[in-house]
């Protein structure tokens, strides 16, 4: 009986040692306190957006023009669109290009010019029609790829390529490149590309009473002076080199008159712009060879476009317009 009540004895022990252990073991697997969760970032305000967000992406991201009357609002490359009008891809002397940055959109004055034009032009130079590349997007303004200018639908770059004589898909009409008219010194005309229609073709644009400039490569410019200098051309004062314009015209339509914030741009003084002193810039060292463009600059923020354009990017869709999807329209 001694024996039994000296084993007994050490019972206590025995308890308190598996007690301990079964605390050990439940602290190990009670989960240790979660580290406080930084506090959510605000949303954005739209105030905030529009001063940390270059205008380019706002104005890419609308698919579709705005409601309202159509205007062109501020400067050829610091404006924007007010009830852009689409271009059909398509029609009986002209398709659209690059039809993926949908860019075929303007002021009405625009899309008639273009509808009229394409007709003369084919009977001017006997092609099947032209070829459309950028005019604006659905509410104009900076594009995502920094096309300098048109910005409020009034610009338009037409290709120096006849339209060919079928309908073109949307992967031929993303893909197919433009026709270069300059040689390789950029000093002179690409034989092989260059014809005598582009003369009327040019001639047929700038004769148009709308019309306030032509820009061209500085080369077609020479070229034109030389083919017309014994022909009255009071048309070629419209007619001015520029940067690029290898493959393309670019078309500039005046203010409208329904369009009192376009800014005009400046008409041209002097003139015809054939003279050699006119011409020389364009062939010196400054100019050729085409260099690459730099880092880009400080992007142009919606404050600094005119006030109105604003609202035009806060205004509703226009959704009776849609935008071409193919080839049918």
């Amino acid at each position: 009986m001694r024996t039994r009540i000296t084993a007994l004895s050490g019972m206590p022990f025995i308890v308190v040692g598996i007690l301990a252990a079964s605390a050990s073991i439940a602290a190990a697997q009670t989960p240790a306190p979660k580290a406080p969760l930084p506090p959510a970032k605000p949303a954005m305000t739209e105030k905030a957006r529009e001063k940390s967000v270059p205008a380019k992406l706002l104005f890419g991201a609308k698919a579709l023009p705005s409601l309202g009357r159509s205007m062109a609002i501020g400067y050829y490359p610091l404006g924007c669109l007010s009830g852009g009008v689409e271009l059909p891809i398509s029609g009986p002397n002209w398709q659209v290009m690059r039809l993926s940055r949908n860019r075929n959109w303007g002021h009405p004055s625009l899309v008639n010019f273009i509808e009229k034009f394409a007709a003369q032009a084919s009977k001017a130079t006997g092609w099947n029609g032209i070829l459309v590349g950028d005019m604006a997007q659905p509410r104009g303004g900076p594009t995502v790829s920094d096309h300098a200018s048109h910005q409020t639908g009034l610009d338009v770059d037409i290709w120096f390529m006849p339209m060919p004589d079928h309908v073109l898909s949307k992967d031929e009409r993303d893909t197919i490149p433009a026709s270069n008219l300059v040689a390789a010194d950029w000093k002179h005309l690409n034989p092989q590309t260059w014809r005598s229609e582009h003369i009327a073709f040019i001639k047929t644009a700038a004769q148009q009473p709308e019309v306030e400039r032509v820009l061209v490569n500085a080369a077609i410019k020479k070229e034109l002076c030389r083919a017309e200098a014994n022909q009255p051309h009071a048309w070629m004062s419209k007619v001015r080199p520029w940067y690029g314009h290898h493959d393309h015209i670019h078309v500039r339509l005046r203010c409208p008159s329904d369009s009192p914030q376009c800014k005009a741009q400046p008409p041209v003084t002097g003139g015809d712009g054939c003279s050699a002193k006119e011409l020389d810039y364009w062939f010196s060292p400054k100019v050729i060879p085409p260099r690459k463009p730099g880092p880009p600059g400080r992007q142009t923020m919606l404050s600094d476009l005119p006030a109105a354009c604003k609202g035009v990017l806060e205004a509703a869709d226009n959704k009776k317009t849609s935008v071409a999807t193919d080839n049918q329209k």
